[in-house]
């Protein structure tokens, strides 16, 4: 199925925060939700490593996840420069653009089998890979503006920082401490381990997923002013970035002498949007960010832009420029 109806869970908080409703959903719950989602992507990822022979996937994953880096990277300059948008809001949407969305995936995988065009199992092991780094960046990005702030100019404001305090601050917090501890449960405990424990976390995942983003759609209706006055430049990023954010991954598969489906694949890795983990880590790490701006971009306009023109444009640009 091309639309997955939990998005219209968002569709239903954003609806109640717009009209006015008295809907809530209270400020405990919603952190349980959080701390649920963060775990329960982190095992996903860590069983799905435990799957493959490591040694194997080391160093086409180090290329995979350093090119990318440059999608947070990119996008965060753009955004506060050219968009004018304040350090908080700009980490926090290129956190969002540099981690990835599962279920773009999945349209991309149905999308592959639909047209006969095969790919590589181990290709969720980059799913699982490319979920944090770009979280733990968006957070240094933000403290990084932290430091930056009040300073004559960025030597100085980088020599102000405390290194280590900061180092705590990003692998420690919440939100990275769940998912990276939560990889590394569910590589340990392997398929067999996770059975007993995927009636909580792979079960009522999409259950659990439905009233989180229920929240999220509340949450952005209680901010939509401030999308409005980035809207247009918004709407633009979100639609121009996963462009340009395929074509990195067309240039890394290539680089990695991938297959067409798997090139397909890890274009659309690069170019969709979080908007499972990256909301919740962000929530946590960077409270000061608001969510209508990265929420109405990632799943306002990127997730149908990808799952309706953004995958069969990645299918062509692999087509075209990846050998068969």
């Amino acid at each position: 199925m091309v639309f997955d109806p939990i998005v219209l869970f968002f569709l239903l908080g954003l609806l109640a925060g717009l009209s006015k409703s008295d809907l809530k959903i209270p400020a405990a719950i919603y952190e349980a939700l959080s701390i649920y989602l963060l775990l329960a992507i982190g095992l996903k990822g860590g069983v799905e490593l435990s799957k493959y022979p490591l040694g194997e996937l080391v160093s086409s994953s180090l290329v995979v996840l350093a090119a990318g880096m440059l999608i947070p990277a990119i996008a965060f300059p753009v955004l506060r420069y050219l968009g004018r948008l304040n350090h908080y809001d700009a980490a926090s949407i290129a956190a969002h653009y540099g981690s990835v969305s599962v279920v773009t995936y999945s349209v991309a995988v149905a999308t592959l089998m639909e047209r006969g065009w095969t790919h590589d199992g181990y290709m969720v092991v980059y799913l699982a890979l490319l979920e944090m780094p770009a979280l733990v960046l968006g957070v240094v990005l933000a403290r990084l503006g932290d430091a930056r702030d009040g300073q004559s100019g960025g030597l100085a404001a980088l020599r102000s920082i405390h290194w280590g305090r900061l180092g705590h601050e990003v692998f420690f917090g919440k939100s990275i401490l769940l998912l990276i501890g939560g990889l590394i449960i569910g590589f340990v405990a392997g398929v067999k381990g996770y059975e007993p424990i995927a009636p909580v976390f792979k079960e009522a995942f999409k259950g659990l997923l439905a009233l989180f983003l229920l929240e999220m759609g509340l949450v952005a209706a209680s901010r939509i002013a401030a999308f409005r006055s980035y809207g247009a430049f918004l709407v633009a990023f979100a639609i121009v970035m996963p462009v340009v954010a395929a074509s990195i991954g067309i240039a890394t598969a290539r680089y990695l002498d991938m297959s067409q489906g798997n090139a397909a694949l890890l274009a659309t890795l690069y170019a969709s949007a979080s908007y499972i983990a990256a909301p919740a880590a962000m929530r946590i790490a960077v409270p000061q960010a608001n969510p209508a701006l990265s929420i109405g971009a990632s799943l306002g306009v990127t997730f149908p832009f990808n799952l309706f023109l953004g995958i069969p444009i990645y299918v062509w640009m692999s087509r075209t420029f990846v050998p068969g």
